[in-house]
């Protein structure tokens, strides 16, 4: 099992001059001791207009930041949105080519598509397509990195003539693919693709299990022609993060943080309505948890074995890994069983404290990780073995890089 941390940078109203300069310079606190401490990734999001739920709408900015002050954790992009409203593919692949050369090689690169209305909407991208100008843009991205020169492209949405990309990532062909997973489609379809699914829904170990196998099976059999020029089979869950030896006062630290998480995301992507600057999500958090999910009561029980939601009568409220080292270390158990190759932990969020944040993720550091961290080697490592051959017949059915014309020049003034 390998472990990261998750950023959407969440800023609950109501907000002071300095809050988000001081929002960025903790997590990069939090990243930096998060390296020492040896967690394996931190993943960041592109998100944009999200109030309060995600300040996050620079992250090449964040990561080549945190680059600079980690030396063996993994950055990753946690997603980059593709359409072409948001990025355009050429400048996708030099950003990526760019953070991998300044990390030593270090970029995992997530992508997607987005779902929010106030992204999509503010952006121009259209819904029914946005989907199909992903794929387009996954393809150009990735040739780009690889074919040296760049042979071109015409599609639907992208049409890019022959250049030669500079820089080239350190990692050949590429960094590692994801790609964001909300549904057992998304993640079956990422599995089609030979790339990572990055499962930002908190799923319980036996639902992932459900989830893992059919992954696995997929990337094994001949529905699999990757994406990209190398396959990165992976899945990972997310999960919420409050570490403390005293029960209660994890909960204290850490609960409202993560219900917030859960509600601000279901405000901007279900139920809510939004005005620009004037709703304050906090504020509907707290008047409304109980209806969407988020009961403070049932999920604060305390003596419980933990799980993605705690129950009670029937109700399910989110729990996640908010707990003791020892109820952590067994709900981490549960996913290393099911298969799970990474879980992502969700700290900085609501209105959760740096510090508290900190000395959680020393604690879990100290007392939960070692005992996965002895074993993910010898358990890469024969997942690398049982899916070497299948890997290679999926890169077989993958279409090679393309070359340029022949003799294709261009001027340095167009010629009229």
């Amino acid at each position: 099992m390998r472990f990261g941390i998750f950023y959407e940078f969440q800023l609950p109203r109501p907000w002071q001059h300095d809050d988000e300069h001081r929002l960025l310079k903790d997590a990069l606190d939090q990243v930096e001791l998060a390296d020492r401490l040896g967690f394996d990734y931190v993943w960041e999001v592109e998100h944009h207009f999200l109030e309060e739920y995600s300040h996050s709408s620079a992250p090449e900015v964040f990561l080549a930041a945190a680059s600079q002050r980690t030396r063996r954790i993994r950055l990753g992009h946690g997603i980059v949105q593709l359409p072409m409203g948001f990025n355009h593919p050429a400048r996708v692949a030099e950003r990526i080519g760019t953070l991998d050369l300044v990390s030593d090689g270090r970029v995992d690169f997530g992508t997607g598509e987005s779902s929010s209305e106030a992204e999509l909407g503010g952006y121009g991208v259209e819904r029914a397509t946005k989907r199909e100008q992903w794929r387009e843009a996954l393809d150009v991205v990735t040739r780009l990195m690889v074919e040296e020169p760049f042979a071109g492209y015409e599609g639907r949405f992208v049409e890019l003539p022959p250049r030669n990309l500079v820089p080239k990532p350190l990692q050949r062909p590429h960094p590692p693919l994801w790609v964001a997973c909300s549904r057992r489609d998304t993640i079956h379809l990422a599995a089609t693709l030979g790339i990572g699914a990055l499962t930002f829904s908190f799923v319980e170990a036996d639902e992932a299990k459900g989830w893992v196998d059919d992954y696995y099976a997929t990337i094994a059999s001949s529905d699999c022609v990757p994406a990209g020029f190398a396959v990165n089979a992976s899945l990972a869950c997310v999960l919420p993060l409050m570490c403390h030896t005293d029960e209660s006062v994890a909960i204290d630290r850490g609960l409202d943080g993560s219900h917030f998480f859960g509600y601000s995301l279901g405000h901007y992507y279900l139920f809510g309505m939004h005005k620009p600057g004037v709703t304050d999500v906090w504020q509907e958090f707290q008047d409304n948890r109980d209806r969407f999910g988020f009961s403070r009561e049932v999920a604060a029980q305390t003596g419980q074995p933990l799980g993605a939601q705690l129950m009670e009568h029937g109700l399910g409220s989110l729990r996640g890994a908010v707990g003791t080292p020892s109820q952590i270390r067994a709900l981490v158990r549960e996913y290393e069983a099911a298969g799970v190759d990474q879980l992502i932990f969700v700290s900085q969020a609501g209105r959760n404290r740096h510090e508290h944040i900190c000395e959680s993720l020393e604690l879990f550091a100290r007392e939960v990780m070692p005992e996965f961290h002895e074993r993910a080697d010898e358990i890469d490592k024969l997942k690398a073995d049982r899916l070497a051959p299948s890997m290679a017949a999926a890169l077989a059915r993958r279409d090679p890089p393309r070359r340029a014309p022949a003799g294709y020049a261009f001027p340095a003034m167009p010629q009229f």
